[in-house]
Order: structure tokens, then sequence, then C-alpha cells
């Protein structure tokens, strides 16, 4: 079984996947999902449940939901619904290896690509794309709009913004310049602020004989750069421009 949270919180096995209707249910399932084998506490359980709102009998509330999940699991997974969800001395765990949630086996992949992307590009490019198709949507998008998810949910979009970029690192270390070039023109306009997705767009461009091209995404993220967020460009993509104006060796 696989506990999905980059989307909609679904549960899959092999060819047979099952959204979670209830939001208390599917919220509790994706909190437990974010610290697999690890005791979540009542009273963050319960914050995040509600988030914020008075509740009289949130322990008998909490305890109603669990029985739902766990009723929900057993119904989908045949094994009993406590082994899967257990009642520990603080809270409740989710008894399911790391790897069982696509968020932590995403990151997994992600860390072992990021990791080979100089040294051996296109077994990256397996892993950091193995990772990247985990993605179904917005992460913990149909959860409670809770603290932890809140912050949980920026860290993901954040890693999957930095994986994205290795990818394209791997690609342009293995050769694929001109695969990427659209790619890359569509995510520098939609990050501005992620100057690496404009350094490697000019280092495609350079490499397919379109200097011209590579100097304007220098200068027209410079402009964006200063008019949206009151910054100039970082040392590394002053770099870049220089070393594209003297046609230096050490960009092919």
């Amino acid at each position: 079984m696989q506990v999905q949270i980059l989307g909609a919180v679904a549960l899959a096995h092999e060819d047979r996947r099952m959204g979670v209707a209830a939001r208390q249910v599917r919220t509790l399932l994706a909190l437990l999902a974010l610290s697999p084998g690890s005791p979540v506490p009542f009273d963050q359980l319960v914050e995040e449940l509600w988030a914020g709102k008075q509740m009289g009998n949130a322990r008998n509330a909490l305890q109603a939901n669990v029985v739902r999940l766990r009723k929900l699991l057993e119904q989908f997974t045949d094994r009993p619904g406590d082994e899967l969800v257990r009642t520990v001395s603080s809270g409740y765990l989710l008894d399911v290896p790391a790897d069982a949630v696509d968020a932590h086996l995403f990151r997994e992949l992600a860390d072992k690509g990021s990791d080979r992307v100089h040294t051996r590009p296109d077994e990256a490019i397996e892993l950091l794309e193995r990772a990247l198709r985990l993605w179904r949507g917005p992460a913990l998008f149909d959860v409670s709009d809770g603290l932890k998810f809140r912050i949980e949910a920026a860290r993901l979009d954040e890693r999957r913004l930095s994986a994205r970029e290795d990818l394209i690192a791997a690609k342009l270390a293995n050769g694929e310049d001109r695969g990427v070039v659209s790619e890359l023109k569509q995510l520098a306009a939609e990050y501005p602020e992620r100057e690496r997705f404009s350094e490697q767009l000019m280092v495609a461009l350079y490499r397919n004989g379109r200097q011209t091209e590579a100097l304007d995404v220098f200068h027209h993220t410079r402009r964006r750069l200063a008019s949206e967020l009151g910054l100039e460009p970082g040392r590394a993509m002053r770099r870049l421009y220089q070393a594209i104006l003297v046609h230096d060796q050490v960009l092919l």
C-alpha cells in the first residue's frame, strides 16, 4: 500500500487507487503520513484537524475519525486497521515504511538523483524523473489549513522545484541541450526569482548557437528582478553572462 499526498490524498496498491472522501479522515491520514512510523501527539492532531476551532470533546472527535480511518484502511488492505494506525501513549502512529508514503519516496529518489547530477547524469535523470512522476498536483491541497500542512506543503513544493532544476542540470551534463530549451523558457518565465532556471536557459541557448538569445535572457531576467523584486542578478548569473560574451570554452 502507498499513501499519496503529492496531490489529492489517496491510497494506492498495484492497479488500485482509492480517494478519501471525508475531509477529516483524509486530513488525519495525511498528518500521520507526514511522519510514518513515528507517533503524532493528540494535541497536534486536534490542532491540525480543527485548525484552532474550540472543541469541547476534541479527544472523542479525534477517536471517532481514527475509527473511520482504520475501517477505510482495513477495507483497502485486508489488514486489521488497528495494526496500521496504532494507538501509542502520546497519540497515534501510522505503521508503514517511510517509502510507502509518496512524499518520502519522492525525497529519497530526488536526493539520490541530485547526488549524481555531475558524476553520473544518466542515472540522475532516471532517478529524478521517477521522483517527479510521483506528483499528481499541489502537495496536501485537499486537507485542512493547519500550520504544519502549510509548512510541509511549502517544503515539498520547494524540493519539487529544486528537483526540476537538478533534472535539467543532469540533462545539460548529458548533452541534451536542445531538448530542454522549451521547458526552460516556460520555467524561467514562471519562476523569475529562481535564477538557476534562467542560467540553465542561457547555457542551453548558447550551446545551440543562439548566443544573442542567451544574452537577451540575462537582460530580460535583470529587468524582471528589478521591477518585481527590487533585486539584481546574482554573481553566478553575472559570471555566466560574461562567459557567454567571450565564448568561454567552459560552457561547452
